[in-house]
């Protein structure tokens, strides 16, 4: 019988295969280990699936559509769409330098727009969204709830991801923009709609990459965990409205923020470690393993010097292996290796299946550098 990979107290048996969506990146940046640490457990949890027998499909959106991406593109004098597509190939060479397989689908919302503005009609069909000048806002104020957010909180965090609670053509501070207006000034990039030209709101897009690519639900959702809310609560919230179909996603895995001296990793904090410049002085699997080796929605401090504890554990790790040891050939497998399988299905405990791994060595450890590819 197939097992189950359990994350948190929620167990995902699969029928057939694992629709899983991981947010990605707004291609504007350069990538970095907060960035990376989210598509290295995405990676994992997709290699610990198809290790028990379960057909993965992955899909990794990327955000081409965003004001913060426009910006860039005017400070730097060149149209967005070719910051884009360099930014793209950056990232893709490093999550190939990572040994990030990649994704079967990868929509981008640009591509997207004509899936957001038939959203957006749902919602106004369904009376969930209602339209003021070009804009059109949906009823998202209960997505607080879900996130286990009181208002205050909800609005402050809003606020934070440039949702505008203060916009005055809101019903309610909590409502986001599905459908923005083109502004007077043509300052960004816009698309014809029913509702005059205008661009997609962010939590729409993730909302409508992810109903065109699966349809109405999926098994997993995966992003980093300050994406909660508004972003993924609304996402959800949107896509069942549309649909009515719930939930949206099975089950969700937001990877601990990576932060540095206590403060979380960020472009405008300026506290960033580029995996480009980190794969300079050490190895694609002593990064892998740095970003792995803990449980997954744990929050840690990123030091470099934290890279001496992981290349001493990939080189016990390879010692191990080398041992004798193992189930005596064909298809029979330790006991060992068997536990090491047992843990990474339950909530992806690498600590215990490393700690096994080290113990038993021989095909246990060989299992565990496997699947987790430290090779």
């Amino acid at each position: 019988m197939r097992p189950d990979l359990r994350l948190g107290r929620t167990p995902i048996p699969v029928v057939g295969r694992a629709r899983v969506y991981v947010c990605g990146i707004t291609p504007y940046a350069v990538t970095h280990l907060g960035h990376a640490a989210t598509y290295l457990w995405t990676d994992l949890t997709a290699r610990v699936w198809r290790a028990a027998g379960v057909q993965v499909e992955l899909a990794r959106n990327i955000t081409d559509v965003d004001d913060a991406m426009f910006a860039e593109a005017r400070r730097l004098g060149m149209p967005f769409d070719q910051v884009a597509a360099m930014q793209r190939f950056s990232f893709d060479r490093s999550m190939s330098a990572l040994g990030i397989q990649p994704p079967d689908h990868e929509p981008t919302a640009r591509a997207a727009v004509t899936r957001v503005i038939e959203l957006t009609t749902a919602l106004l069909r369904a009376g969930h969204a209602y339209e003021r000048n070009g804009t059109v806002y949906a009823r998202t104020a209960e997505a607080a709830d879900r996130a286990g957010l009181d208002r205050a909180a909800a609005i402050t965090l809003a606020a934070e991801f440039n949702d505008d609670p203060r916009d005055p053509n809101r019903d309610d501070p909590l409502d986001v923009a599905v459908w923005r207006a083109d502004p007077a000034d043509g300052e960004f990039p816009s698309w014809p709609s029913p509702w005059g030209p205008g661009r997609p709101g962010w939590h729409a897009e993730c909302a409508a990459m992810v109903l065109s690519t699966f349809g109405s639900s999926i098994d997993l959702h995966v992003g980093g965990a300050d994406l909660r809310f508004p972003h993924h609560a609304v996402e959800s919230l949107l896509a069942e409205q549309a649909t009515g179909v719930r939930p949206f996603a099975r089950a969700w895995l937001h990877p601990g923020t990576v932060r540095v001296g206590g403060v979380k990793m960020s472009k405008s904090l300026g506290n960033l470690a580029f995996v480009d410049d980190l794969l300079t002085r050490h190895t694609p699997s002593a990064l892998r393993l740095l970003c792995l080796g803990r449980a997954w929605d744990a929050d840690w401090d990123f030091d470099e010097s934290a890279f001496d504890a992981a290349e001493a554990a990939l080189d016990a790790l390879y010692a191990a292996a080398a041992r004798p040891g193992g189930g005596g050939g064909g298809e029979r497998e330790s006991p060992a290796a068997a536990e090491v399988d047992a843990a990474l299905l339950a909530n992806l405990d690498t600590v215990r299946a490393q700690a096994v791994a080290l113990e038993a060595g021989g095909d246990a450890a060989r299992r565990f550098i496997s699947v987790l590819g430290l090779i």
